[in-house]
């Protein structure tokens, strides 16, 4: 991996942390198309980089995360973000070995990005007469969410879609439940960086310098993206729902499918 490659995958994981099209899925996928090795240090790179993302949750949310204003108010909130993390939490130590086997597998991104892209093109339809807003949403709504998110946690179903999806259900808004989706990635994606860097430093002693410049790199270029990316995302998905990127995840699918079974190599950079 070089400064271009940890340049672009930075782009790429801004724009789609936040859209329900999954930024793991294309961060494989690039990483196949740039001729990138699947080495420890790359997989590490792909998740946390995510953290450069999350942070832009924060800033842009600041007074979310931060209002003291209502101490009932505030632990509520950050009890409800624990509840809905809880299960992907222990799903992730449990099935890291099958997770980071998926890890390597576009295919596998393609065929999820399929079957999650058919979903979402019906999705506005069947959750159209949904009212409830965050502060409605009750703790065991908040464990039903968390519980699709575990799905997440195999590459192409997107964290975000799986948790926007799991708000749906409980009958949150399309705004509610993809803000409450941006809130959970918080704890979430700290989890899964931790969980990345302990594995890492089982095997390897140390990080080399480079290596640290990357991550840096890769963070702080996926931090601004994603401030401008999540704007965007609620301001389009107020206007079109979500079947644009139902329709965008069915034709990136099938396209790396028949590239596929084609046989042809998806290292074509």
């Amino acid at each position: 991996m070089n400064w271009l490659d940890a340049l672009i995958l930075g782009i790429v994981e801004g724009i789609t942390e936040f859209l329900p099209i999954s930024s793991t899925g294309h961060l494989i996928i690039c990483t196949a198309l740039l001729g990138i090795e699947p080495t420890d240090f790359v997989k590490l790179f792909t998740v946390a980089i995510q953290l450069g993302a999350i942070l832009s949750v924060i800033v842009l949310y600041f007074k979310k995360f931060f209002d003291f204003s209502s101490s009932s108010a505030f632990w509520r909130f950050y009890l409800k973000l624990l509840v809905a993390f809880i299960p992907s939490a222990v799903a992730g130590v449990l099935l890291s070995d099958v997770i980071d086997n998926a890890l390597e597998s576009p295919v596998t991104v393609a065929i999820f990005l399929v079957l999650g892209g058919v979903f979402f093109v019906f999705s506005d339809k069947l959750f159209q007469n949904n009212f409830k807003s965050e502060a409605q949403l009750s703790y065991t709504d908040a464990f039903k969410i968390g519980l699709f998110q575990c799905i997440a946690l195999f590459p192409g179903v997107s964290r975000s879609g799986s948790t926007i999806i799991g708000g749906l259900f409980q009958k949150l808004t399309k705004k509610a439940a993809a803000e409450f989706s941006f809130f959970l990635a918080v704890p979430t994606m700290f989890g899964a960086t931790a969980k990345k860097l302990y594995d890492f430093f089982k095997h390897h002693t140390e990080m080399n310098t480079t290596e640290i410049q990357l991550l840096v790199v890769g963070n702080v270029v996926a931090f601004i993206v994603a401030l401008l990316a999540i704007k965007f995302f609620i301001s389009l998905l107020q206007k079109t729902g979500f079947s644009v990127y139902g329709w965008y995840r069915i034709v990136v699918g099938t396209i790396i499918l028949i590239l596929y079974f084609s046989g042809i190599s998806l290292h074509i950079i």
